[in-house]
């Protein structure tokens, strides 16, 4: 499978066209929607959420509930366009029209993308690279995560999030006793956290943050359960499966660290600490005693849960702006606001679900095939049986 999106965040509409989900796949509107309103959920999201009520819209590829095996193509509109027709329309505009050209951007916000880009890209206003570079464009890929999700459903694979730490502070009790449970746990949460006295103390730092004019990050944890063995491979880099999942991580804007299973702990461990030995039984095959390495040996499942974790830096654009400069004056300013969240990490938590659920279930279909969903379901069973007798 693979997907591109387009689209700006305050464009007239977010698109991905989706190439190679496997025909008889029932999907409705229902199915993604619901991933759409997570995603704007979460404590600390700011005035753009109120605006936009995310719906999609299923343009091809699905007929009479069931995708048919052709490109499918699922589109959001955003509402606020109404309001930027005549600022990031695409029709050209006159040499006067264009000195009065509204929100031009000159002065690049550190740790955004906008000066980059505009050197890259040779934009003089940096609008160009601000409106595509924003989260915004998370929305369609957590539709495309949508559709992963519930073709993984078919196989009984279950994907739950949640939210490890926010603004430094952690969460103690995040035991959970199956995926259903962490999921109706994490949405109870307004900050998506296991830990309700935790949940709290989060609730209370993002508040301060938000007096403070000031922003905060933090860790979100993705865990998939009753994953085959054998996804992905170790004969090259590129097809293996935990690298492949690390890239969409880091891939997901403010990201900048991931680890997988107990991650960075492993170097402050020795390995007998570190290494998940192996048990066998008739009715369940084989497994492990743990799950310290979260689900991977060799770049490919083990069978165990798949656990991944991602960091997510505070959000860059801030209403106490820190210091930049003018591209077209060289003078000193305090970086521009555009409109922003304090803190995104419960948001965050739902895209990083998204972005996993679609390397696991294309990782998949390359194993088991890609035509029909009968066929990948009977290709399926037939692997679980052989691996239980192996």
């Amino acid at each position: 499978m693979r997907y591109l999106t387009a689209g700006e965040s305050h464009g007239p509409q977010l698109t991905t066209i989706i190439e190679g989900i496997p025909a008889q796949l029932e999907l409705v509107a229902e199915d993604i929607n619901g991933e759409l309103a997570r995603r704007q959920g979460g404590y600390g999201r700011g005035r753009r959420m109120q605006i936009e009520k995310d719906q999609v819209q299923i343009l091809s590829g699905v007929r009479h509930g069931k995708t048919t095996g052709a490109p499918v193509a699922l589109v959001v509109e955003n509402k606020d366009w109404t309001h930027w027709t005549k600022i990031m329309g695409a029709e050209p505009i006159g040499e006067d029209a264009e000195k009065e050209v509204k929100r031009k951007l000159t002065r690049p916000r550190p740790g955004h993308a906008d000066l980059n880009g505009a050197i890259k890209y040779g934009h003089r206003d940096m609008r160009n690279v601000l409106e595509r570079s924003s989260a915004r464009e998370t929305t369609v890929r957590v539709a495309a995560g949508a559709v992963a999700k519930k073709l993984l459903s078919d196989f009984n694979i279950q994907v739950g999030g949640h939210v490890l730490e926010i603004g430094g502070v952690k969460a103690e009790k995040t035991d959970y006793e199956s995926i259903a449970d962490l999921r109706e746990r994490s949405e109870a949460s307004q900050v998506r956290c296991l830990d309700e006295e935790a949940s709290t103390k989060m609730i209370e730092a993002i508040d301060q943050a938000k007096k403070d004019g000031d922003s905060i990050g933090g860790i979100v944890e993705v865990v998939i359960d009753n994953v085959p063995i054998g996804l992905g491979s170790h004969v090259q880099y590129d097809r293996k499966l935990d690298a492949k999942i690390a890239a969409a991580i880091m891939s997901i804007n403010a990201f900048k660290g991931v680890e997988i299973g107990i991650g960075f702990e492993a170097a402050r461990l020795p390995g007998s600490k570190v290494h998940d030995e192996i048990i066998w039984d008739e009715e369940n095959g084989y497994s492990r005693r743990t799950n310290r390495l979260g689900g991977f040996e060799g770049g490919m499942t083990n069978g165990m849960p798949i656990v991944v974790r991602g960091v997510m830096k505070p959000i860059p654009t801030l209403y106490k702006p820190l210091q930049s400069v003018d591209i077209d004056t060289k003078e000193t300013f305090a970086a521009s606001i555009e409109r922003s969240d304090s803190c995104a990490v419960p948001a965050a938590s739902v895209v990083a679900e998204a972005v996993v659920a679609w390397e696991v279930a294309n990782a998949l279909l390359e194993t088991f095939g890609h035509d029909k969903m009968s066929t990948i379901k009977d290709n399926v069973k037939r692997h679980n049986d052989e691996a239980r007798k192996f």
